[in-house]
């Protein structure tokens, strides 16, 4: 599952939003390192949406977005998510989902 997130450079590192799920923000140090954190919080958010009892969005494959010349350096980019089991409680159906991200190694 893929969520297009936006990353801004910030004055100590970049910042990172997720369109579809609003309030589901992370930063980091380098844009990978965003990324890594972003999928993280995207998990975290899904997971007590689920908690909650909401429906899971379903990620929007595009977002369309203009170029603002005083924003500065901002990436559009996607992150994904691995989907887990479906996790039923009650009648309702949902899903957990782990990061799925590369690691480097020193």
């Amino acid at each position: 599952m893929r969520f297009i997130v936006i990353i801004r450079r910030t004055g100590t590192g970049y910042s990172v939003d997720v369109p579809d799920l609003p309030g589901c923000v992370s930063t980091g140090m380098t844009v990978e390192h965003a990324r890594q954190q972003i999928a993280q919080a995207i998990e975290g958010h899904l997971e007590v949406m689920r908690d909650s009892g909401e429906t899971l969005p379903t990620p929007t494959p595009r977002q369309e977005f203009q170029v603002d010349e005083d924003e500065g350096e901002v990436f559009v980019t996607w992150v994904e998510v691995e989907l887990a089991e479906p996790v039923t409680s009650g009648s309702q159906s949902s899903t957990v989902t782990k990061p799925r991200s590369k690691r480097k190694k020193p």
